[in-house]
């Protein structure tokens, strides 16, 4: 019984960790370009009392055994990468990419991090920043007389500026993909960051091999499913509650053996 009380403890805890991710995909439903986090469960390590295929007899062997599982536990999470759906806005500075792929964005210490936030907006030398100012990569800095901003599919920049109506080109956007993007470890801020589980990223042109295009003033909502989640933390719940009553009906046999015996 007392056995049962640990098991009962590791299920326990295993469900207060999958309720926190549950909590955290609900929290960033409105968040541009958030991936939902799937909590992964595992079994633990089992007590062996009879091995399966044990010899019972010399002509007999045992069918399965006796194994008494010792709980749960979450192993990890894993970042679910389907898209989110795309939203039109008037922001010519709002862009999503509609297929695979990351934007690269430059951190204060010379790395790069990856986003599918795709909120730009402009600081006051006139580059491309996120919204906690840093800057898009490859550069763009846009002329402060421009009229017209704007973003081609293939991530080419063009603008317009006062006096002339001819498009310049002020750049080119490029895009990350990487072959495991589960394997990226989230930093917050909407970014991203390589690990060696991720694979290096293939820096690349938007609409060429394999990596989805650019679309300008749309960004990409959460792809978090609100009714999904909340069936989930049902789930949870009650999983919780069986749990609980395993200690509960645990703790009534201890106490009817200490009261008895």
């Amino acid at each position: 019984m007392l056995q049962a009380l640990w098991v009962s403890k590791t299920g326990l805890s295993a469900q207060d960790l999958n309720l926190t991710t549950i909590s955290n995909n609900l929290a960033n439903v409105s968040t541009t370009g958030f991936k939902r986090d799937r909590a992964e469960f595992q079994d633990l390590l089992y007590q062996i009392r009879r091995q399966p295929g044990a010899q019972n007899t010399q002509d007999s062997e045992l069918p399965s055994g006796l194994q008494l599982g010792t709980g749960v536990r979450i192993v990890g999470t894993q970042k679910t990468f389907t898209e989110g759906s795309l939203q039109t806005t008037e922001q010519p500075l709002d862009m999503a990419i509609n297929g695979d792929g990351f934007f690269q964005v430059l951190m204060p210490d010379g790395t790069l991090s990856y986003t599918r936030d795709g909120t730009f907006h402009l600081n006051s030398d006139g580059q491309v920043v996120t919204a906690n100012g840093f800057p898009l990569e490859p550069a763009i800095t846009v002329p402060q007389e421009t009229k017209t901003f704007t973003v081609g599919e293939d991530g080419t920049v063009s603008v317009t500026t006062a006096g002339n109506v001819t498009p310049q080109i002020i750049g080119n956007i490029q895009t990350a993909s990487f072959i495991n993007p589960a394997g990226l470890q989230a930093t917050g801020n909407n970014l991203f960051t390589e690990t060696a589980s991720s694979g290096v990223p293939q820096i690349g042109t938007p609409g060429l091999n394999g990596l989805g295009t650019v679309l300008q003033n749309t960004l990409e909502n959460s792809n978090v499913s609100t009714v999904e989640e909340l069936v989930n933390m049902i789930t949870t719940q009650r999983a919780y509650e069986m749990n609980s009553k395993v200690i509960s009906t645990a703790d009534q046999m201890l106490g009817f053996l200490s009261q008895n015996l």
